[in-house]
């Protein structure tokens, strides 16, 4: 039998009706996230021919009484998230999931005042959230990594006796973990640079710690990074490549990725790295970027290789090679979870794997 009323609209068709993926319908209709005003309007007048009204608290798998709303916890900024390819396909497989039962996503946003640290830059902390996963009208949580910064959101969601499945992170007790590949990943990509001969190869990683401290990776800043993320990518590409240095990003973006690579290779060329590894997509392409400014041919005299295996505009003649991460698939995995226990029943982890896509962005080193 279906989940919900057939005779009632659901967020889905509502979606449908404004051709608009399910994430951006459940965010437009709710308000908590940055949606442009004239697609906030398209959903909402599809909302309005269709009569819906909200998410249906008598929906069979939500029963009585429940707010209908899964709150997804995240540790950066909205916008931030937002800017970001692979948690927008999360999102949006998290919502097509819970779209079967009329429930509706709301943000809650994790952060605190920044920490000095010797050599690098922190970015400027956000503002108090007025809503927190202690008294967010909420059914259940979905937690966007689950390092140990957010301890204390986990304590009190599991002191409401909410449902809570973690996308990626560090297990904790009573949290359902959708895994990632991460470390083996990452080591897989080191080895294929390590068969082409290189042995000079410099890492830029994602934020590794909540704070988004910017510049080269300390054992000052390996002691307060909590990003399971980056961490476990850092520890595949130095599985290979131990003595392999690397640089912080301040985020997952193409003009992060040119300050880090422009850091790194600013040297002497007999010390240049001859490869290096990017833990993100758009950070690769922003390697690429700096190469290019500073006239270092790619693949020629610098490999670079990414995460993710999201499609970059703009990236012609590159085909960039890096590691295919099933975003969308860890959404919906979440979503199948969060749904199963809010019906009452047992839901089992799931790890994905990611595959190597080998473009035009590597080859053997120069001679």
């Amino acid at each position: 039998m279906p989940d919900h009323d057939s005779s009632r609209p659901t967020l889905a068709d509502v979606a449908a009706k404004a051709g608009v993926s399910a994430s951006t319908a459940s965010l437009a209709f709710s308000g908590s996230g940055p949606v442009a005003e004239s697609t906030r309007e398209r959903v909402l007048q599809a909302a309005r021919d269709l009569h819906y009204a909200g998410p249906d608290p008598r929906a069979r798998s939500l029963r009585r009484g429940r707010s209908g709303i899964i709150g997804v916890v995240i540790e950066e900024r909205v916008r931030e998230a937002f800017r970001d390819p692979i948690a927008i396909a999360q999102f949006d497989g998290l919502s097509e999931e819970i779209g079967h039962i009329d429930a509706a996503l709301l943000i809650l946003a994790a952060a605190g005042p920044a920490q000095p640290l010797a050599g690098v830059k922190a970015m400027p902390s956000q503002s108090t959230q007025a809503v927190t996963v202690e008294d967010a009208p909420i059914d259940a949580a979905v937690l966007m990594g689950c390092s140990p910064r957010l301890a204390d959101s986990i304590s009190a969601l599991r002191n409401r006796g909410l449902p809570v499945v973690a996308i990626e992170g560090y297990p904790a007790d009573g949290i359902l973990v959708i895994e990632q590949d991460n470390k083996d990943a990452t080591e897989r990509g080191a080895k294929h640079l390590e068969q082409l001969g290189h042995e000079r190869v410099a890492i830029v990683t994602l934020p590794l710690d909540l704070f988004h401290h910017r510049g080269f990776v300390t054992d000052e800043l390996l002691a307060i990074s909590s990003s399971a993320t980056a961490l476990q990518r850092l520890e595949g590409a130095r599985a290979i490549f131990p003595d392999a240095p690397a640089y912080a990003a301040a985020g997952s973006y193409v003009d992060e990725g040119r300050r880090a690579a422009r850091e790194i290779l600013s040297v002497p060329p007999q010390d240049r790295p001859t490869a290096i590894i990017a833990q993100s997509d758009l950070l690769a392409v922003g390697v690429i970027r700096a190469a290019e400014e500073l006239g270092i041919s790619v693949p020629d005299e610098l490999s670079v290789i990414g995460f993710d295996g999201v499609r970059v505009d703009g990236l012609w003649p590159y085909e960039l090679t890096t590691l295919e991460q099933p975003a969308y698939e860890k959404g919906r995995a979440a979503g199948r979870a969060i749904v199963r226990m809010l019906a009452g029943g047992e839901a089992e982890p799931v790890a994905f794997t990611s595959v190597l896509h080998v473009g035009n962005t590597t080859a053997p080193p120069h001679p």
